[in-house]
This record gives C-alpha cells, sequence and structure tokens, in this order.
C-alpha cells in the first residue's frame, strides 16, 4: 500500500512535470486511490501488467529486482514521463510508446490516485486519473498535451 510520503512524492512528482507544460496541478482523491490500490493488489497477486476496466484514465508500472526492492513515488512517473522524448509534437495523438507520458501531462485531468502492491522484490504501481485522459478525438492532443514552456 502506497504510504502518505509515497503519495506525497508521487503527487508532486507528476506536478511537477506538468507545471513544465504550463498544466494545472493534479490533487490526490481517495477515491481513485483505493480503486488504484485494489488494482496494483490484484497486479501483484496475479504477477501480470494489464490494465484495470477502470473508466478513469490509468498508467501502470512493474519493477523487478533480486534484492529487496524499495520504490519511490518518484520513480514510476519518471519512467511515465521518460516517454517525452518519443512524443512527435508534430503529429498529436495517442500511441502506444507515449501513452503514458501524455496522461501524466493531459491538461484535462485533475484529480490522481496511486496504488502499490510489493512482495518485497516485484513492485506494481498503478495511477489513476480523472477526467481520463488520451481521449484521441480530434483536437484534443493538441488541446491537452502541451509543449514544454
Amino acid at each position: 500500500m502506497a504510504d502518505v510520503s509515497f503519495q506525497q512524492e508521487f503527487l508532486k512528482t507528476h506536478n511537477d512535470y506538468r507545471a513544465k507544460h504550463g498544466t494545472p496541478a493534479l490533487e490526490l482523491n481517495s477515491e481513485l486511490t483505493a480503486a488504484a490500490q485494489t488494482w496494483a493488489d490484484h497486479l501483484l497477486a496475479t504477477g501480470t501488467l494489464e490494465h484495470s476496466d477502470t473508466k478513469d484514465g490509468e498508467n501502470v508500472f512493474t519493477s523487478w529486482s533480486s534484492a529487496p526492492l524499495k520504490l519511490t513515488g518518484k520513480e514510476a512517473v519518471d519512467s511515465w514521463y521518460e516517454e517525452i522524448k518519443d512524443y512527435n509534437w508534430n503529429s498529436s495523438g495517442f500511441r502506444g510508446n507515449t501513452g503514458h507520458f501524455t496522461q501524466v501531462v493531459w491538461k484535462d485531468s485533475k484529480e490522481l490516485g496511486v496504488g502499490v502492491a510489493t512482495d518485497g522484490n516485484r513492485v506494481f504501481v498503478v495511477g489513476q486519473y480523472r477526467p481520463a485522459g488520451n481521449m484521441n478525438m480530434p483536437g484534443y492532443f493538441e488541446k491537452n498535451v502541451l509543449p514544454l514552456v
């Protein structure tokens, strides 16, 4: 389960990246956090990385180590944001290799939830966003995925 310091670091890392794009800060939502935690627990139990059937936006992350693993709230968000290097600013729209990044900075998303599940060597992190990002309709990416300011 994501403790308060993990949640705060996860939220702060999102908002630091969003500020670089002139995008409003997210607020932590307890309902989304509970749903994200339920899904993170499911992922750990099944050992698979997949999305839930939520109507909210969702990013998922996993890491594994033979040594005990202590993940911070920043690491998963950093890995999602790193996809910016592959984002095509000249041809906006959803791409499988940049969907985590675009959800992190999606302007219209206002709330965030986070769940973490670990057995000590494998960890799953789930971020859920409301309203959902990555809406692939004309003009939505141009309006919601803003370039660095």
